[in-house]
């Protein structure tokens, strides 16, 4: 026979939905105002993802590599410059 919810169980299931809708917010808050920019990080120095081989933060091989970014304030990536050329709101197909 089934179980009918309990005011514990409603209860619980309403708390754990706020908390996850907490955490999405808060997550999109830290990075308001700012955009991913492809091809202006340092080696070793790049927020997140750069490409295969690497898993995240601090992991790009060479400088300025194409497929790693660094957050950079909303509308100002494409006008960085670097000696491999400007930032790029895209992955770059440059080492």
């Amino acid at each position: 026979m089934k179980q009918p919810y309990t005011h514990t169980t409603l209860a619980l299931s309403l708390a754990v939905a706020l908390l996850a809708s907490a955490q999405t917010s808060s997550a999109g808050a830290v990075n308001a105002g700012q955009e991913k920019c492809y091809g202006i990080s340092l080696a070793g120095q790049n927020d997140c993802a750069a490409g295969p081989g690497t898993s995240c933060a601090g992991t790009s091989k060479v400088d300025y590599q194409g497929d790693a970014w660094k957050l950079v304030p909303t509308g100002t990536c494409t006008d960085i410059e670097t000696p491999s050329g400007p930032g790029s709101l895209t992955p770059l197909k440059r080492p």
